[in-house]
C-alpha cells in the first residue's frame, strides 16, 4: 500500500509536469497554464452540478426507504473527479472528465461495487418504529423507519 501511495504522490506529479512542459515547448508558454486554469474551472463547475444531482438521488432514495448505495458510489466518484480536475495536470484531468461521463462512471461504479462486495460484509436490518400516539391516545402519525447498517468484517489488507 505504501508503494502505491509513493507512486501516486511522486510519479504522477512528475509525469504531469513533463507533459505540461512538453506542451509548453510545442506551443507558447502560456498554453499549459491556460489549460490548467480552464480545466480546473470547467471541471469544478461540472463536478458541482453532477454532485448536486447525486445528492438529490440520495435524498430521493432515502425518502422512498431505499438504501442509496448506487447514488452514494456515484457521489464519491464525482467527488474524486472534482479533486482530479482541480489538480494541475493533463492525465488527472482526463481521468476526472472520464469520471464525469455517466457511461464511463457506470463502468467504474460496477468495479467499485464488486470490490466492496468482495472486501466487506455488510448486514442491514430494518426496524419499524410503530405509530406515535398523542395525549388523547389517538394515532398521530407514522414514525420513520430506522435503517441500521454495520460492517461486520473487512477483507482489506492492512496498510502496514
Amino acid at each position: 500500500m505504501l508503494f502505491y501511495l509513493f507512486l501516486l504522490f511522486t510519479l504522477v506529479p512528475l509525469v504531469e509536469l513533463v507533459i505540461l512542459v512538453w506542451i509548453g515547448g510545442q506551443t507558447e508558454w502560456w498554453v499549459p497554464i491556460l489549460l490548467v486554469i480552464a480545466t480546473g474551472i470547467i471541471g469544478a463547475a461540472l463536478a458541482r452540478w453532477q454532485g448536486w444531482q447525486a445528492l438529490e438521488r440520495i435524498r430521493a432514495d432515502a425518502r422512498a426507504g431505499r438504501m442509496p448505495a448506487n447514488a452514494i458510489i456515484d457521489g464519491v466518484l464525482i467527488l474524486i473527479a472534482g479533486i482530479l480536475l482541480v489538480t494541475p495536470g493533463i492525465l488527472t484531468d482526463l481521468v476526472g472528465f472520464a469520471l464525469l461521463i455517466p457511461p464511463l462512471r457506470s463502468l467504474v461504479k460496477h468495479g467499485v461495487a464488486a470490490w466492496i462486495r468482495r472486501n466487506f460484509e455488510v448486514r442491514v436490518s430494518r426496524t419499524g418504529a410503530g405509530l406515535w400516539h398523542d395525549v388523547d391516545g389517538d394515532q398521530a402519525s407514522r414514525r420513520d423507519e430506522i435503517i441500521d447498517a454495520k460492517i461486520l468484517k473487512t477483507h482489506v489488507e492492512d496498510a502496514e
